[in-house]
């Protein structure tokens, strides 16, 4: 038989595939051939027919056998995209088909070679011909497609969607450079009331340090991408939230949902609820507002720090210039492009990787805590936040006996040298820190020599 020939009766099945797929069936098509005649065409039916037998295969030969008055089908081939499981098998033996044809394997029920093969059983008293692999990439794309969207929506419906709550699609993340790690949520935090939090989690459980990465606004985990490979490559394990309402988190639609001590509360749940050991905090931005809160609540699981471009908001410091700045724009431009702000303090930046912040918030209902984080620095003693900041920064001063690392991005007009260098005198112990004097705030854009040097120093 020729390939030609051979492939262009696949696309056939293909088709019946297409409309497997299309009545919410997994996307499994046959044909039945007799000479170069189509006489049996069949797709999967189980669910819609309410038949555990109405597999693609038996449609196609119920038919074939209906079209030749004849349930032996001797001198017939027949093309299915996937592998035919041990009931199909059983049925092509039965018709004495004179030959099968299959696209994609099926390792976990495949019954022509890859679990067992009825086709070389000698103690059955007929022989088919059996070829495969006949455009195995065409028919094994489909069935992954559909199986990947069939794990997804399980993942959506094992978290619903809270009512004063939005959930950006998941096309928005489709092809985003440099961010293949699988996503993992969790619902279940008593603060989190039913919302789903988005967080990576890579590399082994027991690994001798994770590294807990914790981004700002208007970021979401999307910013680490630089950093997380060179962790994992010395065998580290990488956990990056994404803090309620950031990423691919849930949003609540309201702003004033969002407050100081409800986010840090969820973080403190989330390290307890993972377990989280021998954690290197790793913080930038809000990161290190909430972040640099959490180690003093449970010094045993912190081993070291890595501050980027962030502070304490004690509230008896005035905020930055810069900082004021920032949160006036942000207030006369709530709708502000996320992905030109990247862009312009980072160059380098490609336009899909700018995109990429962008990806969140397809409108203004997505953006309630792009609007809320700003004015929620802590500014005044009595502020949300403020107090227990202040205890951290004690924390910071007299109790901390882990390393350290700073790491400024020297550009940043909101949390550069001199916000840095005042942090820095609040933390036990802390080195000179390692200057980027072409970096902005999202220091972590150029982070792939920050982890580098944090890998050396931690590990040592």
């Amino acid at each position: 038989m020729s390939a030609d020939r051979d492939a262009a009766f696949m696309r056939l099945a293909l088709e019946q595939a297409a409309l497997a797929q299309a009545a919410g069936e997994v996307p499994v098509g046959a044909v039945v051939v007799r000479g170069d005649q189509v006489i049996g065409r069949g797709h999967n039916r189980p669910i819609g027919a309410h038949d555990p037998t109405a597999h693609a295969e038996v449609m196609a030969l119920r038919e074939a056998a209906a079209a030749t008055g004849n349930y032996r089908l001797d001198d017939c081939e027949l093309y299915v995209t996937l592998e035919p499981c041990a009931m199909c098998s059983g049925a092509m033996l039965h018709a004495r088909l004179k030959r099968v044809v299959f696209g994609a394997a099926d390792p976990k029920t495949g019954a022509a070679g890859s679990v067992l093969n009825l086709f070389e059983e000698r103690r059955l008293n007929h022989r088919t011909q059996l070829a495969q692999g006949v455009l195995a990439d065409e028919c094994g794309a489909g069935l992954s497609a559909f199986f990947a969207a069939k794990r997804q929506e399980a993942r959506a419906n094992a978290f619903p969607l809270r009512d004063d709550a939005l959930r950006t699609p998941e096309e928005r993340f489709a092809n985003l450079p440099d961010y293949p790690w699988a996503p993992h949520h969790v619902a279940d935090l008593p603060s989190l009331a039913g919302l789903r939090m988005h967080y990576l989690d890579e590399g082994p459980r027991q690994a001798p340090i994770t590294w807990l990465c914790l981004h700002g606004n208007p970021a979401w985990s999307y910013l680490y991408r630089r950093m997380i490979p060179v962790f994992l490559a010395a065998g580290h394990r990488v956990v990056a939230p994404d803090l309620a309402g950031f990423g691919k988190s849930d949003k609540p639609k309201k702003d004033s949902a969002h407050t100081f001590s409800w986010h840090r509360q969820m973080l403190l749940e989330f390290v307890e609820r993972l377990d989280l050991q021998d954690v290197v905090l790793v913080v930038q931005d809000w990161g290190g507002l909430l972040g640099l809160t959490l180690p003093m609540e449970a010094p045993g699981r912190y081993r070291g720090l890595l501050a980027m471009n962030t502070t304490l908001g004690t509230g008896d410091v005035p905020l930055s210039e810069g900082f004021v700045a920032w949160r006036r724009m942000c207030a006369e431009k709530p709708d502000f492009d996320v992905g030109r702000l990247f862009a312009r303090g980072n160059p380098h930046m490609t336009p899909e990787e700018c995109e990429a912040y962008n990806a969140p918030f397809p409108d203004r209902g997505h953006r309630a805590a792009l609007r809320a984080f700003p004015p929620m620095v802590p500014e005044f003693p009595d502020s949300d936040g403020a107090e227990v900041s202040r205890r951290a920064r004690e924390f910071w001063r007299q109790d901390w006996a882990g390393r350290s690392l700073m790491a400024i991005g020297a550009q940043d007009p909101v949390l550069g040298t001199p916000v840095m260098q005042a942090l820095r005198e609040q933390i036990r112990g802390c080195p000179e820190p390692m200057v980027l004097p072409q970096a902005g705030h999202f220091v972590q854009e150029h982070g792939e020599a920050i982890a580098r040097r944090a890998v050396g120093y931690f590990a040592a």
